[in-house]
């Protein structure tokens, strides 16, 4: 959605000439409200030590962004002066909606940039500065960011030299989250022809050593194919490698790790649209950690949302998803699914948006992941001490609207 602006009175005071430019909003929203079955309040199914849970009927939030684009000024070589603006609500559910506070949710700032884009001596490039939304890569149906690079710094984006794009970003803090701050530079070169609708995109990531006496250096590798028109969608298949800090992979990770900490990771998803009523997202990830102290720790996940269509603005979408954790104290495994009849008013796509989804979820976990809950997660649905107090399984069925725009 697109709300245009007319800017006579700025036009009027400025000499460096510009079209009349357009203020864009942009965003995403979902919320809903959901019960766990026999108890009361929904609580979602995480298996402690995965990075990741699979979403469909196991979201236990409400979440908001609202985005605001404005292009300032368009010069006479082509070149586009922008700001952007980014406000995120967060709200768990069974909570008072105050976007505020330990138990009930927050308000933040996640994008706050400036940008300059198209520049002709970038070749099309641009420089930025600011708080942003950088390179991200995620896998929708589990929500897992597993190569991103978003932060508070500068850089300079898709400078073009040949057929390849060269980016580099510097960077202090990746969110709010992030306990030290440590200055990160992020390298990524793109547009690697691999095959025919094939390309590669390598990335290299260096963390300087932060403050504090027991502060390291770190750095990660990713290296990511994406086949584009593959079944109607497209393939991503990356692999990534991290020692210290670098041991985000993606992120900057803690910074008291040295180089004996280390950490590998393969991601293989793709989503496909074989026909116009059948669409879906397929997901396989494997994460080795490499700690001292006996902590190293296996993570695998598998997972798939099908979609089909048996009208056009009616779906029925279905997900399941297994995680498996290896580490200290035994095999953690959780497995989940979920039945959702969805009302699709856009169309039967599989990213067709928005969706108003009515879900039944079903768990189990075993008594490993119970002992890992107690330890690390006291009160989380897994735990002896959540909503399904001893038993190692339970369920969910409540209602939920996901939607963007642009």
């Amino acid at each position: 959605m697109k709300t245009t602006i007319k800017l006579g009175l700025i036009a009027s005071c400025l000499t460096v000439p510009f079209a009349a430019q357009a203020l864009e909003f942009a965003g995403y929203l979902r919320s809903g409200a959901g019960t766990s079955t026999g108890s009361g309040k929904q609580q979602c199914f995480q298996l402690p030590g995965a990075q990741s849970k699979y979403r469909l009927g196991n979201e236990c939030e409400q979440y908001a962004e609202l985005e605001l684009r404005q292009d300032l000024l368009t010069l006479d070589d082509g070149s586009v002066l922008s700001v952007d603006a980014m406000a995120s609500l967060y709200n768990k559910y069974d909570r008072a909606l105050k976007f505020q506070g330990e138990d009930n949710g927050s308000a933040r700032m996640p994008q706050m940039y400036a940008q300059w884009s198209n520049l002709p001596s970038l070749n099309g490039g641009s420089v930025w500065a600011g708080r942003r939304y950088y390179k991200r890569n995620d896998i929708h149906i589990s929500d897992f960011y597993y190569w991103n690079q978003s932060a508070t710094g500068g850089g300079v984006e898709d400078v073009k030299i040949g057929d390849l794009k060269y980016s580099y970003a510097l960077s202090r803090k990746d969110n709010l989250y992030q306990k030290e701050y440590a200055t990160r530079h992020d390298f990524n070169v793109a547009g690697f022809k691999t095959n025919p609708g094939g390309e590669l995109e390598l990335g290299l990531s260096y963390i300087e050593k932060a403050g504090g006496r027991d502060a390291n250096s770190g750095w990660a590798i990713t290296a990511q194919h994406v086949q584009k028109a593959f079944l109607g969608g497209k393939n991503k298949f990356a692999l990534q490698y991290g020692e210290g800090p670098g041991t985000g992979l993606g992120y900057t990770g803690n910074t008291a790790l040295d180089n004996s900490s280390k950490s590998y990771r393969a991601v293989e998803f793709f989503d496909w649209q074989i026909t116009p009523r059948f669409g879906g997202q397929v997901e396989a990830v494997y994460q080795k950690d490499i700690r001292p102290g006996s902590q190293d720790q296996t993570w695998m996940s598998i997972g798939v949302r099908p979609a089909y269509a048996i009208s056009e603005q009616f779906k029925l979408v279905t997900e399941l998803g297994h995680d498996q954790v290896d580490a200290a104290g035994g095999t953690r495994k959780l497995s989940k699914f979920t039945f959702a009849p969805t009302w699709s008013p856009k169309g039967p796509d599989f990213w067709a948006r928005p969706e108003v989804r009515l879900y039944y979820t079903y768990a189990t976990w075993n008594e490993a992941a119970k002992r890992a809950a107690n330890e690390l997660a006291a009160g989380s649905a897994l735990s002896d001490t959540g909503a399904y107090g001893t038993a190692r399984h339970g369920s969910n069925v409540g209602v939920q609207v996901e939607y963007w725009w642009k």
